[in-house]
């Protein structure tokens, strides 16, 4: 029977595997010699189950550093340059029933995005996040929400 390849950790250096029908633990001990043990079912079941557990736990912990450093990014992006910004010219030129006229214009899904993005101050990964969609989608559906308010709002 083979087990498939798993990624080993630094900390768990050893590899398990099934050669006819009898259980081992490959390793290399303090003197750098490579060893192999045979186990038990139960010791090797054992070991195996841990072994998983490690390796969720490995993701777990980059999945916590991908999204740690992808939100720092975020809040840099947020913080210092808005992606799509509405421009100046038509929010100091409407009013703001004018604007909450034009938003509520807008496709259901629009709104909706424009209200999170602007009012709520999510960016688009959250959004994308929390509407189970692509960063892309959000990214379009946003700007054809300012597109469209600003065909609302040249009337005015």
């Amino acid at each position: 029977m083979n087990r498939p390849k798993r990624r080993k950790s630094k900390d768990n250096p050893y590899t398990l595997k099934i050669i006819n029908n009898t259980y081992i633990v490959t390793f290399i001990d303090s003197n750098n010699v490579k060893r192999e043990v045979s186990l038990s079912e139960d010791v090797f079941n054992a070991m195996d189950k841990f072994e998983l557990e490690d390796i969720s736990q490995m993701h777990k912990a980059d999945r916590h550093i991908e999204r740690k450093e992808f939100s720092e990014i975020n809040i840099n992006k947020k913080a210092f340059v808005k992606p799509l910004l509405l421009e100046d010219d038509f929010i100091n030129n409407a009013s703001f029933k004018e604007l909450k006229n034009a938003i509520d214009k807008l496709p259901s899904i629009q709104k909706r995005r424009i209200k999170k993005y602007y009012f709520d101050e999510k960016n688009e990964y959250e959004i994308a996040d929390e509407e189970n969609t692509s960063q892309q989608a959000i990214n379009k559906s946003l700007n054809l929400a300012i597109k469209n308010l600003k065909k609302f709002l040249k009337k005015f």
